[in-house]
């Protein structure tokens, strides 16, 4: 478990990708090849041009190959990856270039729709460059004329991946090794936005234009008993209801199923695309004059607007049979279609903590 947070706020701390780990221990591993020089850190070029050393754990020969490995370090960013022994084998080959291999905890794309092609190893676009770039420098240093086979590997990756939208990718076996500029930014967002679009890309792919995009297990589990949707068409949005949005006017489907937390949906309704409280909060006059809108009565008006959740407002106005969920869904439907293609159906859901179905607009 990694330490909790510090109460004190200080300057969060930037690490580096899987895409960089690898880069740095399939050099080294490649470097004890060409040269019989053993080394305790790797130092490599990230794409934008910046010198990282890496410290290796190990650097050593191995089954016909040589191979590397060191402690991936995301810094202060969440990642399930912090601290996974990533290791790279190298072995020569006559061919010029890089063949790629997901070794051990490295998944396998099994499904059409990534930017990989089923059957390669989820070894990502700018992590293979980096690595085929180093190593061409390399083989030109030595006057070295043929190639490497380089296997990725994640110790405990397979389990890890079971953290992570992998499986339902259809990248099986492992985790991907990803990067696009060798950094990883604490708390970035970018990376969970990207496995949103990956799972809209995914599915319509293979050819399911019915999606339902998510906050969380409980409304996922809704769209399961609601539709009966495969795995594959449910999209965990988390907070990024704006990146599910936004991205509907490259890739339109069919229908787009929203659902969530009331209190999730009651920010989406009062049109904002980052439901995560450091960028929305509750707005309960706004819900107040919502319920007004619908015939609630001065004095429960004045109770919403004194609630302390937005929980606490439902339950007086479904107390007093006011349907504030289907008018706080109704106004986000209606900020959702202003955002996504008119030919895309959309209809919102609004859940309680159980699971239960307190408002919807279709």
């Amino acid at each position: 478990m990694r330490d909790e947070t510090a109460e004190q706020p200080a300057p969060l701390r930037s690490g580096l990708t899987t895409g960089s780990c690898a880069t740095a221990t399939s050099l080294a591993a490649a470097r004890l090849l060409l040269t019989g020089v053993k080394t305790d850190a790797s130092e490599i070029t990230l794409p934008k041009g910046k010198v990282v050393q890496m410290r290796l754990e190990f650097c050593r020969l191995h089954d016909g190959g040589a191979e590397a490995g060191t402690l991936k370090d995301a810094g202060d960013d969440p990642d399930v990856t912090h601290g996974a022994l990533l290791y790279c084998s190298v072995q020569l080959i006559d061919e010029p270039g890089v063949r790629f291999v997901a070794g051990h905890g490295v998944g396998t794309v099994t499904r059409p729709g990534l930017v990989l092609g089923v059957g390669e190893p989820a070894i990502n676009p700018v992590p293979r460059r980096m690595i085929g770039e180093h190593l061409a420098r390399l083989a030109a240093e030595q006057a070295y004329g043929g190639g490497f086979q380089v296997t990725v590997n994640v110790e405990n990756g397979e389990a890890l991946a079971l953290k992570t939208m992998n499986p339902r990718l259809g990248i099986l076996g492992g985790l991907s090794i990803l990067g696009t500029s060798g950094i990883v930014r604490p708390f970035s967002c970018a990376a969970y936005i990207a496995s949103i679009h990956q799972g809209i890309d995914v599915a319509t792919t293979n050819g399911y234009q019915h999606i339902a995009a998510c906050t969380g297990n409980a409304s996922e589990d809704t769209m399961r008993r609601v539709y009966n949707l495969p795995e594959i068409a449910l999209i965990e949005m988390g907070d990024f209801v704006g990146a599910v949005l936004k991205h509907l006017r490259k890739v339109p489907v069919g229908k787009l199923s929203l659902c969530g937390g009331f209190g999730k949906i009651s920010k989406l309704a009062a049109g904002h695309m980052d439901l995560h409280s450091r960028h929305s909060s509750i707005d309960l006059p706004q819900l107040a004059e919502w319920a007004a809108a619908i015939g609630a009565p001065v004095d429960l008006q004045e109770g919403i607007v004194q609630c302390n959740t937005s929980q606490q407002a439902l339950a007086l106005a479904s107390a007093a049979g006011v349907a504030l969920g289907d008018e706080v869904c109704r106004h986000a439907l209606l900020f959702a279609r202003s955002v996504v293609p008119t030919q895309v159906q959309v209809e919102v859901f609004a859940i309680d903590r159980q699971g239960g179905i307190v408002g919807e607009a279709r």
